[in-house]
This record gives C-alpha cells, sequence and structure tokens, in this order.
C-alpha cells in the first residue's frame, strides 16, 4: 500500500522539497483534495484493474473445462510442476509417495477449501508479501498460514493456538504479542506476521533447512531435535519424518499441496472465490476514546459483521482506549468519511452510551388561597411532547436483517432516544425479529414481496444487481468467464445491465 502511494506520488509530479523564492509560481499551490481525490482515484483504478486480471480464465478455457470438471494428471506431470516449482524456490518441492497422495487428495477432495483461500488470499497475501520481504524470507512461507489457519484470524485450535499463524499463548507472549480483556494480537494480521515471520526465520537459523523449520513450527524444537536424535542424526525432514508426531508426518506434504493447488488452480479447474475486499481498498484510523462498533456502523452506515472481520484483533465489538492508540481498519471510503466525522463519532458514543441524566423539570408551588387569582387558561405546560404515546398511534415494528435503529427511527419519523425509551432499552443493539414498541404519527409502508419468479427445472439464472461485472458473476458461481460465455452465447460480457437474467447453470 505504501508501495503504491510512492509510485503515485512520483508519477504526479508533486515535489514537496521547498523551492527558491524566486522560483514559486502561484499554480505550483498543492490542492489536497484534488491531489488526494486523485490519489483515491488511481489507487480504485489500480485495484479494478488488479481484481480483472483474471488469468486463470484464458488457461482454464484452453483447456475447455466443463462447469465443475475435476482434471486428473499422470504422476510425471506433477512431479515436473513441482520440479519447476523448487528451481523458483528455497523449499525442496520434492515429488515422492507422500507429496503425490496429498496433491491428489486435495486436487479431489479440497477443491472448495482451495476456492474459499484464494479468495481470502486478496486480503493478507499482499501484506505476508510485505513482511516476509521485509525479513528476507521465501515468500512461500506466505502458504503456510493456509494450512494452519485457513487464512482466518479468528480460528483457534483445541489445543488453544490462535489467529491466522496459530501462536500458543505462551508463544504469542515471547514474541510480544498482547493480550487483555479487550484485545489478542495473536489475531492481529499485522502483528501476528510479524511474529510469525521472526519466528520462522530463528527456526531455519537452527536448522538451516526450510521444511525442517516448518516442522518445527508445528510441533516444536524439542520434537524435531528428538526426532534427529532417534533418526541417528538426520538433518532433513524426510529422513527424520518416520520419528516425527503424527500430525508432523503430514505437515510439509500438506504445505507442498496447497503450494501446488495455489499455483496450478487453474490447470485443475479451480475458480477462486470472489474476494470481498482487496487490502489495497484498505485504510487505518487510530482512535482517540474508546468506541463500540454499533456506534461505528450507525455513523459511517458501515456493515457491523464487516468491522468485525477487518478487525479481528478485539474480542468484542468494543475499541478501548489504550496507549499506543488502537486502530480500525476498513474500505478507504468508510475510514475517510469517519476521520471527517472524528468530533461527531465521540459524540453519538457518548449519546448512545453514556447519555446525561435529563434536567429536573421545573415544579410551579401554587398556594391554595391565590388559586381564586388564576385564570386556568392562562396556565401552558411547561414542556409539550411533540408526539404523546396513546394508544391510538401505537404500533409495533419486527426487526429485519440489516436494521438498526437509526434507519428504523427514520423510518417512523421518530428519534433513536424516544425508541429506547419506549422499549427500555440499554444500549442500541437489537436482533432480527424483535418487536419494538412504537408510536409514531405516520405509518411505515410495508415494502411489497415480489412475486417468485418460475425456474426452469433444468436451468437456473442470477439477475444482474448493481456493481457487478461478467467475471464477478462466474466467479461467485464457480465458473470461468469462457465457462458462463458458452452458457449465455447471446450475451456482451463488456455490456450487461442491471436486472439482466445470466443463466448460471
Amino acid at each position: 500500500m505504501r508501495g503504491i502511494l510512492l509510485v503515485l506520488l512520483m508519477l504526479s509530479g508533486f515535489s514537496f522539497s521547498q523551492k527558491p523564492a524566486h522560483l514559486i509560481r502561484p499554480a505550483d499551490t498543492l490542492n489536497a483534495d484534488a491531489f488526494f481525490n486523485t490519489v483515491q482515484q488511481s489507487l480504485n483504478m489500480f485495484y479494478s484493474e488488479y481484481a480483472n486480471q483474471h488469468n486463470y480464465d484464458s488457461i482454464i478455457n484452453s483447456l475447455n473445462y466443463e462447469p465443475n470438471q475435476v482434471p486428473t494428471f499422470s504422476d510425471e506431470v506433477y512431479c515436473q510442476r513441482l520440479e519447476e516449482m523448487s528451481k523458483k524456490s528455497p523449499f525442496h518441492m520434492d515429488c515422492n509417495t507422500a507429496t503425490l497422495s496429498t496433491i491428489k487428495f486435495f486436487a479431489a477432495q479440497r477443491r472448495g477449501f482451495i476456492r474459499v483461500v484464494m479468495g481470502r488470499s486478496a486480503l493478507y497475501f499482499d501484506l505476508f508479501g510485505e513482511k516476509l520481504a521485509e525479513y528476507g524470507l521465501p515468500q512461500e512461507l506466505r502458504y503456510l498460514s493456509v494450512i494452519e489457519s485457513g487464512l482466518r484470524p479468528q480460528v483457534k485450535s483445541r489445543a488453544g493456538a490462535l489467529g491466522l499463524w496459530q501462536f500458543m499463548y505462551k508463544t504469542g507472549l515471547y514474541f510480544g504479542l498482547e493480550e487483555n480483556s479487550y484485545i489478542d494480537e495473536r489475531m492481529d494480521p499485522e502483528k501476528a506476521t510479524d511474529a510469525a515471520c521472526r519466528y520462522l526465520k530463528q527456526l531455519y537459523g537452527i536448522y538451516g533447512d526450510w521444511n525442517l523449520a516448518l516442522a518445527a513450527y508445528n510441533a516444536g524444537p524439542g520434537n524435531v531435535n528428538h526426532a534427529i536424535k532417534r533418526s541417528g542424526g538426520q538433518t532433513t525432514y524426510w529422513g527424520v519424518r518416520p520419528f516425527l508426531p503424527q500430525e508432523t508426518q503430514g505437515y510439509v506434504p500438506n504445505f507442498i499441496a496447497a503450494a501446488y493447488l495455489i499455483t496450478y488452480h487453474a490447470e485443475h479447474n479451480i475458480v477462486p472465490m470472489e474476494a470481498k475486499v482487496h487490502n489495497a481498498q484498505l485504510d487505518t484510523m487510530c482512535m482517540k476514546n474508546g468506541v463500540h462498533m454499533n456506534t461505528i456502523a450507525q455513523l459511517a452506515t458501515w456493515d457491523l459483521e464487516e468491522i468485525k472481520a477487518l478487525n479481528p484483533v478485539y474480542k468484542t465489538a468494543f475499541i478501548p482506549k489504550m496507549s499506543p492508540a488502537r486502530c480500525l481498519t476498513g474500505p478507504m471510503e468508510k475510514i475517510n468519511l469517519l476521520v471527517s466525522l472524528e468530533d461527531s463519532l465521540y459524540a453519538l458514543e457518548q449519546a448512545i452510551y453514556a447519555p446525561k441524566p435529563p434536567a429536573p423539570k421545573p415544579v410551579i408551588v401554587i398556594q391554595p388561597d391565590s388559586l381564586q387569582n388564576i385564570d386556568s387558561a392562562s396556565i401552558t405546560p411547561l414542556i409539550v411532547d411533540s408526539l404523546k404515546p396513546t394508544n391510538d398511534n401505537l404500533q409495533y415494528h419486527k426487526v429485519k436483517a440489516g436494521e438498526n435503529l437509526k434507519n428504523i427511527a427514520l423510518k417512523y419519523n421518530v428519534t433513536i432516544e424516544q425508541i429506547m425509551e419506549w422499549n427500555g432499552l440499554q444500549t442500541t443493539n437489537i436482533y432480527v425479529g424483535q418487536k419494538l414498541k412504537l408510536f409514531s404519527s405516520l405509518s411505515a409502508t410495508p415494502t411489497p414481496t415480489p412475486a417468485p419468479r418460475p425456474v426452469q427445472p433444468a436451468k437456473k439464472y442470477y439477475n444482474v444487481k448493481p456493481g457487478d461485472t461478467f467475471g464477478k458473476i462466474a466467479q461467485r458461481n464457480n465458473l470461468s468467464q469462457g465457462q458462463l460465455q458458452r452458457l449465455n452465447p447471446g450475451v456482451s460480457i463488456n455490456n450487461i445491465s442491471v436486472g439482466q437474467r445470466i443463466r448460471i447453470k
């Protein structure tokens, strides 16, 4: 990300060095908004071009694969491909009975897994690549996280290992990963990757062999040292493999199989899952105060589950006030919006989670003997509610998926605070199916449910939505663009429109 920005700065021709006074011209004045808008557009163009580079599509089309076809190859082909991979890597991608059987199993039975991790890789592989390069480590080590966690930062093993790189609690502490009631840095993608790089570099320094280093990462150096002794002093993974724990005996073959299938996924007719977000689209904002993610979701109209998914380091949906400040990661447009509304963010957090008590209402005391001198019509109420709860304007709203108090309040022309008061809510958290009591002079018009469209028995169709492209629709349905085009011979792949029906099966 930093590298992209640097290139953009260089290409833009802007210079921030101090110029002599006689060389300064009015035209040199930098308009910050225009500049950052240019950067934003360039990044969006970069991602758009990157996301559309489906090199797997041309391979699948050239091999004329049918949807869901599972290709098979001879052992000679597998061995030749592994040899090509070994030439470009310090790893020994050995072709033997163990690796061949594991590759064949993955190619037949773990195709869905490879699809999913390749979709997730758009979020993590660039980060891994930067860190591995920083420590001078092989880029192939990015596949280690694939077999450790399936690229899921919140996954926890039965033994208690956690995160993308599956650190045990004590190992995490040793490499500086903090844990408290609110955070666990074993789930922080950047910090955990940095720790994994340091650990792997240390292990390679001990054994001088990457496969043995991987075995030590899985089983611990103690088990590997014990296996070396029992093997009579062998110094290669395959030499000590029979003396390693059962799980570790399959660890390096799994690593090689994952590396192979990701490298040759197109040849195996595996179409990566559509990436929800790419690493190049992300930015961060560090918090001055503690903030609930629900407050962020309301202010930025941002899906709460996406906020949680992009910020796995937090154990709960609360970002605490800490030193150094804790940060929020998200798409650039959401982060830019929050930065511009930072004061409003903290004010909304205060209003929702720590509201000030209402001021006491003034009381008018009237002496009984003076009542005869007061015209009752002249006494006006001190406070007039704009909306008084009565049975006449009582109605109920059933919470639907994607709704929050903000959009419900707007729908019924009431305030969030009124809804919370009427329903005895202590927080703004609501759940799907919950019935909320509302007093409103407006009636929300229910959205009519569209009549179901008849589906032909042997065919399945997809209605194009805003933002869809032909490539995205193909990827989402496990098809190459060529396969999808064969199902839709009369459709122009560069000119689809919202609402258009695309045959997908």
